[in-house]
């Protein structure tokens, strides 16, 4: 059998592709441009917003910087691990399904191939609160950059709260 780097590259934009397939777009909120470049575009934050896929009412935003210049420019910029996040209860709280402590919410890459953002859900029973965090990890290592969110479940209009730790176990 033969080495073919052709056939190699070819399944790895097809994984990548396939994964990116599966999250949902985020919305594009506002951006900010931190670093002015001449000839190329600037280095920004961006705001995001989305939605909780599995549980109605809870809606997360998240900043990430975005690398300008001429990496930027063509897409191959490996982007830095400095993500926030904030979720908030928007309307009655309802779980679509049953999941598990640390299930993704959401996910997008971060550099070309290597480097994904991640956004995953736990539930503090004791609380009745659900937890959010983000991260990056790469293939060969991990980032300890991260930040946390957290969403009491609170009565909408005169329906009691579901209890979290119902629903994610």
């Amino acid at each position: 059998m033969t080495f073919r780097p052709a056939v190699l590259v070819a399944t790895l934009l097809a994984l990548v592709s396939i994964g990116a397939a599966r999250a949902e777009e985020p919305d594009l909120i506002f951006k900010k441009s931190t670093v002015w470049k001449l000839l190329t575009p600037d280095h920004k934050l961006a705001v995001y917003g989305i939605d909780d896929p599995d549980v109605e009412g809870v809606a997360c935003h998240y900043t990430v910087p975005e690398k300008g210049g001429l990496e930027g420019m063509f897409g191959v910029a490996e982007e830095v691990s400095d993500i926030s996040l904030a979720c908030r209860q928007i309307g009655p709280i309802r779980f679509k399904a049953k999941t598990e402590q640390g299930a993704e919410v959401f996910r997008a890459r971060r550099s070309l191939i290597f480097k994904k953002m991640q956004i995953v859900r736990g539930c503090d029973a004791k609380r009745n609160v659900l937890v959010y965090m983000v991260y990056t990890d790469k293939i060969v290592e991990g980032s300890p950059k991260n930040s946390t969110s957290s969403v009491p479940v609170m009565p909408w209009g005169s329906d009691a709260p579901p209890r979290c730790g119902d629903w994610i176990k």
